[in-house]
């Protein structure tokens, strides 16, 4: 199994500034819904987050910062758990949002297999939702580590959207099938947390 980054690095911005991950869903914190789902699936996590590590020190799991500086956006947290995987010798990594509690248990199996298909490990999550039809989740991914050189320079250069940087590698999707949108519904907003309340 691969290891995992969990991407915690944004502002929150839409949220008031507030943690999202750590704001508390169903009594639990996101995090813990998000850590739960995804540790069966993979062998190691780091969560990729800036600022004060301390704030997650009840998760006993390493927090690797971004290596670009700026709040440039998730390529930032894909890269640093993509330094983080090469560290401890591994090739590929999965990532993972910290605000989205209901993703599939599925994800890094079915992610595996289109890779072992292609034979390339640069593999995206999509949605086939119910009424906006097919949606990319570019923070749901499996990615080769022999391309972070590449991604850096990218970053550095300017880049910020993950699908620009995914289509010129040419990333392949896995589509998974959800009831309502439910499986990748992400925490942005304080109507957001009520709304995965009920989801819940």
């Amino acid at each position: 199994m691969p290891p995992a980054v969990i991407l915690a690095g944004g502002r929150a911005i839409r949220m008031g500034g507030r943690e999202k991950c750590l704001l508390q869903l169903g009594g639990q914190k996101i995090l813990s819904h998000v850590i739960a789902r995804l540790a069966p699936q993979v062998s190691q996590i780091a969560l990729n987050a800036n600022g004060n590590p301390k704030r997650f020190s009840d998760f006993n799991y390493p927090v690797i910062p971004d290596s670009i500086a700026g709040f440039v956006g998730p390529l930032a947290g894909v890269l640093a758990g993509m330094d983080w995987a090469a560290s401890i010798g591994q090739t590929e990594i999965i990532s993972v949002a910290s605000d989205t509690p209901f993703f599939p248990k599925d994800l890094v199996q079915r992610l595996r297999e289109k890779a072992d298909i292609t034979c390339f490990p640069l593999v995206l999550a999509a949605e086939n939702h119910p009424t906006k039809g097919r949606i990319r989740h570019p923070t749901f991914g499996l990615w080769p580590i022999e391309l972070r050189e590449d991604l850096r320079s990218s970053l550095q250069s300017g880049l910020r959207k993950i699908v620009h940087w995914t289509d010129r590698h040419k990333g392949h999707c896995v589509d998974f099938a959800t009831k309502e949108g439910r499986a990748f519904f992400n925490v942005n907003t304080p109507e957001d947390l009520i709304a995965a309340e009920t989801l819940l």
